[in-house]
């Protein structure tokens, strides 16, 4: 670590707002009983994601720039799943998110501070992320299954949360206690917890830790939940701050606030207030404030540009957002719209493992017989190393004989398609040419009717 690194924190710079309007002139209000207003109403609007709030800008941290919008590839175990470190880079991407919970129970916090941070740990010369712990916690512990449902359509509570009696996390006003997925054994994170391993993992991002709500939860308990995460929160701050000082041979690290609230107008706005506030008291008291927001939960697709609109109008434009766990390519588009700046998801490279990729036509999978004969790369126009050298049939025999290449040479594609879909969105904005961009890109991949998918 260099003398700059220690004394250089996370900032952002603006650069180019989006001014143009992005609403679809054509197309009609829409009610949608799972987005409430302040006053307890369904929302009644379609396509209002942009009030000004999608900009361009640079996130600066002592191990590099991210410049926005970003898609921020996901490395769960300090690892992009079969992929090494200058395979992720050659995708373009500018950083990378790992997980508290999956590194605290193995190898341990203590053996990645040992090996100087994340970073260092796997070899990663750039920015990183890590997450709370608390999405898999909750996820892993009560049942979410990996990745929330936004869309409940079809579905049952025992669908969506685990019964009492199965579930392997409970929380309290505390913190919660949750068995690992690993071995079963007993473990519990406060936001003492979470902030100390977060600061021995080293990343540039770190998040506060949060209480995950899924959209099955009542309004009763999504009050309540809001409420805690905020208390959650200002003790994050504290042992931040506490961290800080003792590891005072250490690069800074930036903390950013989660902002809850489901599909509740009052109770995001509320949220995002509240963490405004408990930064500012925490600036104003001479010790570290949030150094930006992440935008996190349980949310309907259809309702995304509404709620990140909501949030954003109440957080402060000179920091940084981060929608979490978003990757589909119509949700990039409302999400830059109404006001995210950076983005993860592990569905990319999931898909990728299971021989899905993205082409500007839309998703195939190459294990389809189809694709036996087929010598074209998987998307000659999107290019990259693997449309470069590689035919849809040879990735299809690989699958078919279930070589590790396969998945490599698949989450190579995703993320090189992901990262340049965003890098191209960032060059609309500047450009003025947003809108345009997005039809054209929207009208092939999705095909028509597209404008419907824009929530």
């Amino acid at each position: 670590m260099t003398a700059e690194q220690r004394h250089t924190d996370t900032t952002f710079s603006l650069g180019t707002r989006l001014e143009e309007d992005t609403r679809l002139p054509d197309s009609a209000p829409r009610q949608t009983a799972s987005a409430i207003d302040a006053a307890g109403n369904p929302v009644t609007s379609v396509n209002t994601e942009n009030q000004g709030h999608g900009r361009t800008g640079v996130i600066h941290t002592p191990h590099g720039d991210i410049h926005t919008p970003a898609f921020i590839p996901v490395g769960t175990k300090a690892t992009v799943k079969t992929l090494t470190p200058q395979q992720v880079r050659s995708t373009g991407a500018q950083a990378v998110l790992s997980n508290a919970y999956h590194l605290y129970l193995q190898p341990g916090p203590e053996i990645v501070d040992q090996a100087g941070g994340v970073a260092a740990f796997e070899n990663w010369h750039g920015p990183t992320y890590t997450d709370s712990g608390g999405f898999q916690v909750m996820s892993l512990g009560v049942g979410f299954k990996k990745v929330l449902a936004m869309d409940t359509k079809g579905l049952d509570k025992k669908d969506i949360v685990a019964q009492q009696s199965k579930r392997m996390a409970v929380v309290d006003e505390d913190g919660v206690d949750f068995r690992s997925v690993i071995d079963g054994s007993k473990h519990r994170f406060t936001p003492e917890v979470s902030m100390q391993i977060q600061h021995q993992l080293g990343a540039d991002i770190i998040f506060a830790f949060d209480e995950l709500t899924t959209l099955v939860n009542t309004r009763h308990y999504q009050e309540r939940s809001v409420e805690r995460t905020h208390r959650w929160a200002q003790r994050c701050l504290e042992e931040h701050y506490r961290q800080t000082v003792l590891r005072e041979d250490k690069p800074l690290q930036s903390l950013w606030g989660v902002v809850q609230g489901a599909q509740y107008e009052d109770l995001r706005k509320q949220a995002a207030r509240g963490l405004v506030e408990l930064s500012d008291a925490a600036i104003a008291d001479g010790r570290r404030g949030f150094g930006g927001y992440g935008i996190g939960g349980a949310l309907e697709k259809e309702n995304l540009g509404t709620i990140v609109n909501w949030v954003c109008e109440e957080l402060p434009e000179n920091m940084p957002r981060h929608l979490l766990g978003i990757s589909e390519p119509d949700d990039l588009f409302t999400g830059v719209a109404a006001g995210a700046d950076t983005f993860d998801c592990v569905a990319p490279t999931r898909l990728a493992r299971r021989g899905g990729v993205y082409t500007l036509d839309g998703r195939m999978n190459l294990t389809n017989a189809r694709f036996k004969n087929d010598f074209s790369p998987i998307d000659a126009e999107v290019g990259g190393e693997v449309s470069d050298n590689y035919s849809r049939a040879y990735i299809h025999h690989l699958l078919k004989a279930k070589e590790f290449l396969a998945g490599t040479l698949c989450t190579m594609h995703n993320l090189h398609f992901m990262i340049t879909l965003v890098d191209n969105i960032r060059r609309s904005i500047e450009e003025g040419r947003f809108v345009e961009y997005r039809a054209e890109f929207m009208s092939r991949y999705y095909g028509e009717g597209w404008e419907a998918r824009l929530g």
